[in-house]
């Protein structure tokens, strides 16, 4: 048994190199990445059954107060931040611009299903993030009416309703089925057999990442200049939201999950609406979607001075 750990073992040790040769993959590799995108939906399943397996029901559901602050978080990520956004771009005319349209699908969406499993690439407990994955997935049919009243030419609020409930259906299966496992044969996982959950998860991660850089390769190849504004929008929008929310959070009782938190505050499902909203709408922001998944994945890298090692 130890024997089919160690592969899995190693995986993890070395799980933010495999992010990037998954990304490295996905873009070099168009028809690759043109390939897995079909099965993206069940690849992310996966993740979100992983990082359940990992945490187990008792930590993921947390105390009482966890789900005061959830709450409280959920409600800051998916409203206040795109109400303020849009409010700040009326303020200089800028609210039907693709930027604009970009950054406020971004903050109104909840967070990326594999935010536990990339938290836990940083050394951290895993539990924040699933827990506001869960809750801000079922608010978000309610919390995006907000925004989308705002700025109407965002699409139909009701789509997103639909969207998100099927995600939130996913979530549930995929984590109540890693629950049960938990509860019945997996109750008290040893050190070696969690190490080897992160390490399938590193892998599944790398793979999901090949999918979602469709888009990417052809930008680079056919309009470079194109591409590099657009991943600077993304890397400013992902790494600075991140930065500014784990520097606040440091200061404050959130100080021991500031990491969760943050890495949720800048990763989110953006990809949610295009299955939600008319291509008229999303169409232009392909590109955006695409280039973020880049910032996101290397977050385990490029974050890596700002979370520490973390005590996971």
């Amino acid at each position: 048994m130890t024997s089919l750990l160690s592969p899995l073992a190693l995986a993890a040790r070395h799980g933010r190199a495999l992010l990037v040769a998954g990304l490295l993959a996905g873009i070099a590799l168009p028809g690759l990445a043109l390939a897995m995108k079909p099965w993206l939906q069940e690849l992310v399943a996966l993740l979100l059954f992983l990082a359940a397996l990992r945490i187990g029901p008792r930590q993921a559901i947390g105390a009482v107060r966890d789900l005061r602050v959830t709450a409280g978080l959920a409600l800051l990520f998916q409203v206040v931040m795109p109400v303020t956004v849009i409010f700040v771009l009326m303020m200089g005319g800028w609210q039907h611009s693709q930027i604009a349209m970009a950054l406020v699908l971004m903050l109104s969406a909840s967070s990326i299903s594999g935010s536990p499993n990339l938290t836990i690439m940083t050394g951290h407990d895993p539990a924040p993030a699933l827990r506001l994955l869960i809750l801000g997935t079922a608010i978000l049919p309610v919390t995006v009416l907000v925004p989308f009243w705002l700025l109407p030419n965002l699409g139909s609020a009701a789509d997103v309703f639909v969207a998100a409930a099927r995600l939130l259906g996913v979530i549930v299966l995929a984590a109540g089925l890693a629950f049960l496992i938990r509860g019945f044969l997996l109750r008290q996982p040893s050190l070696e057999t969690v190490r080897a959950l992160d390490g399938v998860s590193a892998i599944a991660m790398a793979i999901v990442v090949i999918g979602l850089m469709s888009a990417v390769g052809p930008a680079i190849a056919g309009t470079p200049l194109r591409f590099l504004s657009w991943l600077v929008v993304a890397c400013a929008a992902n790494l600075g939201l991140q930065f500014v929310t784990a520097r606040v959070l440091k200061t404050t009782s959130l100080r021991d999950d500031y990491a969760a938190y943050a890495i949720v505050a800048g990763n989110r499902n953006i990809a949610l609406f295009l299955v939600a909203l008319p291509a008229s709408v999303t169409d232009p922001l392909l590109l955006f979607i695409g280039c973020y998944q880049i910032p996101m994945y290397l977050t385990p890298i490029l974050m890596r001075r700002i979370y520490g090692t973390g005590r996971s």
